[in-house]
């Protein structure tokens, strides 16, 4: 099997980016958008979120089962769904341009538009994902992948609070600049996706061209690694996300320091690019499932400072948030290389290779972390009394605020990691199994 080249490790970074230019986007903004600029009631957006992203877990399910099924034979199972990338790219821009109607309506139209989105997302994002245990069976290579893809996708995350999230705090016309953030994302997304489509060649060949039904099930069945690990990814994901949907509402109206917004932003790149380079050396000294609980432990630590940091002390809240920014970057680029590795543990099990099945069913269970992190922001913004357009939040108010991007966060986290110390599928034990099915 040929070691990958480097365009071809650029292009899995790139079509993460075109992802986040959706899901990202949809994650630190959507719920400002629909309280602060569409007028709807902070607990119906909450409600909208976590049924949408629940919707989107099933979707997430139906797309791995269409790329398992499918059999191209000139660019292989999974590239062909990337030439579609531009529709989830232009339901984002309609997600983002609710008209001013009457409040139902408004409300009706955000479902509509949102649920579509999310699914012509799943039927790009989980053909995607499936790329990495197609394009090599190498555990550092599949490091290195995961590492290119947590650069392209916090890239985005980044660019969008340093020079987005600012703006959205200056008075400005809120709308004006969803509307070129989203086009100009819909056009850059779209070359993005063909770029990835191009140079991410598929090698690992499978022993049955189309998988069926009964084929998805059994190899699910068996494979109790990649149960685990769906539980704690999504345990992780939903703290992780309750961090970043509450952050702008964290330094704006806990601690009033919206300017460190841009500082959060370079910091995550940093990070992030630090991470990608160091993780695979680390994963071949002490494995996989070692680096992912420090991490864990370290979004823990990070989820506790913020929510005891009084107001007074900023730099001590910030410090908590570079802590989980640490850990959703690690645990991230580990998640989608231990995904991988589940798949040659089905394989052996079952003699069926299913990525799409395997890589579905841990999406769907982050959608619902997804779905559950947003939703916890904002019920939590509405059990506390928070008012959209407010010079100064009660104290209620900024306690939610509070709970929401730091305790409940910690706490989930930190379950991830506990569920993870059953997760007993260890590189040594990966590479005996790639050496049986060779």
């Amino acid at each position: 099997m040929k070691k990958l080249s480097r365009a071809s490790i650029v292009g899995y970074g790139a079509g993460d980016a075109a992802n986040s230019m959706i899901i990202t986007t949809a994650n630190m903004f959507l719920l400002v958008y629909l309280t602060d600029v569409a007028g709807i009631g902070a607990a119906a957006a909450g409600i909208l979120l976590l049924v949408a992203r629940v919707f989107n877990a099933f979707t997430d399910i139906f797309a791995g089962r269409v790329a398992d099924y499918g059999n191209g034979r000139r660019w292989g199972k999974f590239r062909p769904f990337l030439m579609f990338g531009f529709v989830p790219l232009l339901a984002s821009v309609a997600v983002f341009h609710v008209p001013d109607v009457d409040p139902g309506d408004k409300l009706l139209y955000a479902y509509c538009t949102y649920a579509f989105a999310c699914f012509a997302y799943s039927m790009v994002n989980v053909p995607y994902g499936c790329l990495v245990g197609a394009m090599t069976q190498n555990p550092k290579e599949r490091s290195r992948l995961a590492g290119a893809r947590s650069i392209g996708g916090l890239t985005v995350g980044a660019t969008l609070g340093f020079f987005v999230a600012p703006l959205l705090g200056a008075g400005d016309d809120m709308q004006q600049i969803f509307t070129l953030l989203t086009v100009g994302f819909a056009v850059v997304g779209t070359l993005l996706y063909f770029f990835t489509g191009a140079v991410c060649v598929e090698q690992v060949r499978r022993t049955v061209p189309r998988i069926t039904l009964s084929d998805s099930t059994a190899a699910f069945k068996a494979n109790s690694p990649l149960l685990i690990l769906c539980v704690s990814s999504g345990l992780f994901v939903t703290g992780a996300n309750g961090m970043s949907t509450s952050q702008f509402f964290y330094l704006r109206d806990v601690l009033q320091r919206l300017d460190l917004y841009p500082v959060v932003a370079v910091a995550q790149v940093v990070i992030t690019l630090a991470l990608a380079v160091v993780i695979p050396h680390l994963v071949t000294r002490w494995g996989k499932r070692a680096i992912y609980c420090g991490g864990g432990a370290a979004g823990a630590a990070g989820g506790l400072l913020v929510f005891l940091t009084p107001p007074e002390l900023p730099l001590l809240g910030l410090a908590g948030i570079l802590l989980g920014l640490v850990s959703t970057a690690s645990v991230s680029i580990l998640t989608w290389a231990l995904i991988a590795d589940t798949v040659e543990y089905g394989q052996w099990k079952t003699g069926v290779r299913v990525e799409g099945i395997n890589y579905a069913l841990l999406s769907a269970t982050r959608k619902l972390g997804m779905a559950f992190g947003g939703g916890i922001v904002a019920f939590s913004l509405a059990w506390g009394g928070y008012v959209s357009g407010a010079d100064a939040q009660s104290d209620s108010a900024i306690l939610g605020i509070r709970a929401a991007a730091g305790l409940i966060p910690g706490l989930l986290v930190l379950a991830s990691v506990v569920i993870m110390h059953w997760y007993r599928l260890t590189d040594e034990r990966h590479a005996e199994l790639v050496a049986d099915l060779r």
